[in-house]
């Protein structure tokens, strides 16, 4: 059976903490057949939804990994991947939308934009994801979708346009009026599958030929034919459809739908319309990098006869070893094939092939291009490209966020020592945001990631998952040390021992750099520093970098410029000079007034209002800027900038002054200088800490 790209659709749904990702894929797979009962997040009969196939998101009714699935709707196929919603997994969003074609951005309609919509948004923009939006909860209290239309517009720049309108709305919800049919949809059965088609109610007839007139003319911007159409009055349903289909290819145009996941409304014209208005595979430009031939770029052909080249852009070691998941881009991945890691160069042999729903999966012979499926039992790391011999294509790798918290992890017993080095091995390859290294000074393992949810879900995992008992320390924040004004330096370096010695002076200047981490400048004339030195007083330099003298924190914002030296023709080495740049730095960073920076985090609270004034007092009491602050109806929702390190506990604290009823995301926004007496509270913590290692 020969596949039609043009019926593949791979999509992403990805939205804002609870707005309803989970709940809508579950129907989803519901009426595409691919499950016979739907169970919810936290329902009762705690068997949790498909997607959330591990124990802790069940527990915790959150998504923490995304999983893949696929299913069929109107003779098209589907591959949809469930993100996260929470910050501290911004990855799994990141590298979903990095292999996806197409994406539904799910809205609540009471809580509309919200701060982790803007942060998914970006990373739309960023691998150019055409997306349609969905205003879930429409059943809900509050629930208004013409302002979160507006705030659609207003806060993300979208050119959104209703696609419909509700019959009712909160506890009255009963269905949708489609303003391309012009028809009123309604949903009946136990599990609002069975879909009835009437005339548009009396009472909305004039709000939907308004609406339907808005949308026809936001369409006939991207088709001439409609446009003609629509002067001479005879719009026809494909008219309209490929016009909305060309502008939202072009992210031009966003089509919004409505409905409630919940109460089973709404889920099969938004199927509809991703069959209609997503793109194939084939929609998409796919560009990849030659390797052979100076990293110019290059275009796949979507077609499984080319040569092979596919993305590994998700690990996962699960309980049939490691599964990678992968995306074809050209050619066919076949069972038995030979095939390239790009990177490496390494070649293997591809054993299973599968294709995932979930955590269970089901064996296939191929994947071809425009697909996603899984390998087994192929060592690789996130981000790697396979391609067939002698192809040196590889893909442009995905954005990975710096870590901004550490914590401190210590075995109970020698069984968990074991079991514990196991975890962090696998934790780190599948996720690139986590981090581990043993601390130098005091010899613990460090864990470093996006958040403290992040950190204690991957505890929690190494607790259930490998029987590993740990106990963790204080999260410790990611400070960084730099400078502050320009300083010369003038540095030399002896040493005597018998026999060759060691000789090299360096001088230039040391002075702050914004935007760059460290920035290298060679203004030696008249060799008095041999050439083949040059790179050696660098990697001096360099080392010196990673522990601050000030406080042993990295250092960042630093720009070093040499322009005078000596050397020995005996005693000089590559050594001596990697020694004359450490003391340089050491002499220069002393006089160029180095300051400690700490990670701002960028807040936002969603609180009822009445509670407004009380959450802001616990802002400004953490040394948090506020940057503005928005009623959105019984809600507020406010901005602030704070330092992470004033954050832990937080959630807590929230929880008490609000009765429970708010809720807050954060997330890494820059680097600020440390106020005096915080710096001088570090200095003396440093300095406790050094004495208690002695």
């Amino acid at each position: 059976m020969k596949n039609d790209i043009q019926k593949v659709r791979n999509i992403g749904i990805s939205a804002h903490i609870d707005s309803g990702k989970t709940t809508l894929t579950e129907r989803i797979l519901f009426y595409t057949k691919r499950i016979h009962a739907i169970h919810d997040v936290k329902g009762k009969d705690g068997v949790g939804a498909t997607m959330d196939s591990m124990e802790l998101e069940k527990e915790r009714g959150i998504t923490i990994a995304s999983a893949a699935t696929f299913c069929k709707w109107q003779g098209h196929e589907i591959n949809i991947i469930d993100t996260p919603g929470h910050v501290d997994f911004t990855i799994e969003v990141e590298r979903s939308l990095r292999v996806l074609d197409g994406a539904i951005l799910v809205l609540c309609s009471v809580g509309g934009v919200q701060s982790q919509s803007i942060t998914v948004d970006q990373q739309m923009k960023r691998y150019k994801v055409p997306c349609v939006a969905f205003i879930n909860k429409c059943d809900r209290s509050g629930a208004n979708p013409l302002r979160v239309i507006n705030q659609l517009k207003d806060k993300l720049g979208h050119n959104a346009v209703a696609m419909q309108i509700p019959v009712g709305l909160e506890a009255d919800l009963t269905g949708i009026v489609d303003l391309v049919i012009m028809k009123a949809i309604y949903f009946d059965g136990d599990n609002g599958e069975n879909v009835r088609i009437e005339e548009i109610p009396d009472n909305l007839i004039d709000e939907a030929l308004e609406k339907r007139e808005e949308l026809i003319d936001a369409a006939s911007m991207f088709s001439d034919e409609l446009m003609e159409a629509a002067l001479e009055d005879r719009v026809t349903e494909d008219l309209l459809i490929s016009a909305i289909r060309s502008g939202t290819l072009a992210r031009k145009f966003t089509p919004v739908l409505m409905g409630s996941a919940y109460k089973n409304k709404g889920i099969q014209p938004l199927l509809d319309a991703v069959t209609n208005f997503l793109p194939c595979p084939s929609d998409i430009k796919n560009e990849a990098l030659d390797m052979e031939d100076n990293e110019k770029s290059a275009i796949l052909s979507n077609s499984p006869d080319e040569d092979l080249v596919a993305f590994a852009f998700k690990l996962e070691d699960g309980q049939y070893g490691q599964l990678t998941y992968i995306r074809v881009y050209q050619g066919t991945l076949a069972k038995g094939m030979t095939m390239v890691n790009v990177r490496n160069g390494k070649k293997f042999k591809v054993g299973r092939v599968a294709r995932m729903h979930a955590d269970q999966m089901e064996d296939i012979d191929k994947i071809e291009a425009g697909y996603i499926g899984a390998l087994f039992g192929i060592e690789c790391a996130s981000g790697d490209t396979f391609a067939s011999p002698g192809i040196s294509l590889t893909m442009t790798s995905m954005f990975v966020p710096e870590p901004v918290i550490s914590l401190a992890i210590a075995p109970k017993d020698n069984k968990s020592q074991i079991n514990m080095s196991k975890a962090l091995g696998r934790f780190t390859k599948e996720d690139p945001t986590f981090r581990t290294h043993v601390s130098d000074e005091t010899s613990e393992t460090i864990i470093e990631g996006m958040g403290a949810l992040h950190l204690e879900v991957y505890v929690e995992r190494m607790r259930r998952e490998y029987d590993a008992e740990v106990s963790t320390g204080k999260p410790r924040v990611a400070y960084r040390e730099t400078i502050t004004r320009k300083a010369e330096f003038n540095y030399t370096h002896k040493k005597q021992t018998g026999g060759a010695g060691q000789f090299g002076r360096v001088a230039g200047y040391i002075e702050p750099v914004a935007e760059e981490e460290f920035v290298f400048e060679n203004k030696i004339t008249g060799g008095s520093i041999p050439t083949q030195f040059i790179s050696a007083c660098e990697k001096g330099f360099k080392q010196s970098l990673a522990k601050g003298p000030k406080m042993g924190f990295p250092v960042t914002g630093v720009k070093i410029l040499i322009n005078d030296g000596a050397s020995h023709a005996v005693d000089s080495s590559e050594m001596a000079f990697q020694a004359a740049a450490r003391g340089a730095f050491k002499e220069g960073y002393a006089k160029a007034g180095p300051v400690i920076h700490e990670p701002i985090m960028k807040v936002v609270v969603e609180t009822p209002t009445e509670f407004q004034g009380a959450v802001m007092g616990s802002l400004n009491q953490r040394r948090g800027m506020i940057v503005g602050a928005q009623d959105e109806g019984p809600m507020c929702s406010i901005e602030a900038r704070i330092p992470l390190s004033e954050m832990f506990g937080y959630s807590t604290v929230l929880r008490s002054l609000t009765q429970g009823k708010a809720q807050f995301t954060m997330e890494f926004n820059t680097y600020k200088q440390v106020p005096q007496q915080i710096m001088e509270e570090l200095v003396e913590k440093a300095r406790e800490e050094k004495k208690n290692v002695a």
